[in-house]
């Protein structure tokens, strides 16, 4: 006859005896990589339990992925703090967390004052069995008609006729609304 698994109990939080630092359900936390040339990854924390009496703790991390990660791989609108939430789950050890970080909704990162090493963010979910985003669309800019990569400036352009003709007809990215002005001024 089989071993009956033993309960496990769940925990509001735990603290990371080698970080010093206390992790909830719903944080965001770097965690160690088996390949230390890689980069950390990120998780969220959905839960935290341990054995009866306390011990034996394991977290459920939900991953985020990084654009190189995903099916399509990483796109020239990406930023390079983007990342996906996954619907990849895992039991891991808390020993593998390496801190907390911050991911941000697209929204709320695009107005930081400053952004740090553990701020990251994410606008899309990924499924990482077909490779799906959702959502699958998203507003498109500029003459190149890419979405706003918030590592690339954007200038606000009201004057010309090829800035009306668009959707979202006056934000260029820089390098593209530069590309318009020389050759408007090669006209002349």
């Amino acid at each position: 006859m089989a071993k009956a698994k033993a309960p496990r109990r769940p925990l509001e939080s735990c603290t990371i005896k080698h970080i010093n630092k206390t992790i909830n359900a719903g944080d965001c936390v770097l965690m160690r990589p088996a390949d230390q040339s890689n980069p950390q990854y990120v998780a969220r924390i959905e839960r935290i339990d341990a054995d009866a009496r306390g011990g034996n703790v394991k977290v459920l991390a939900r991953w985020y992925y990084r654009p190189e990660e995903s099916i399509g791989g990483r796109r020239q609108f990406h930023g390079s703090k983007e990342l996906f939430l996954s619907d990849h789950y895992d039991v891991q050890s808390p020993d593998t967390i390496e801190g907390k970080c911050t991911v941000h909704s697209f929204k709320s990162y695009t107005k930081l004052d400053s952004v740090v090493n553990d701020d990251f963010f994410c606008r899309f979910e990924y499924n990482s069995s077909t490779g799906a985003f959702n959502p699958d669309r998203v507003a498109v800019y500029c003459k190149c008609e890419m979405p706003y990569n918030p590592d690339d400036l954007m200038v606000q352009c009201e004057d010309c006729s090829d800035c009306r003709s668009l959707k979202n007809w006056n934000w260029y990215y820089f390098s593209c609304h530069f590309q318009l002005e020389q050759k408007w001024l090669k006209k002349f």
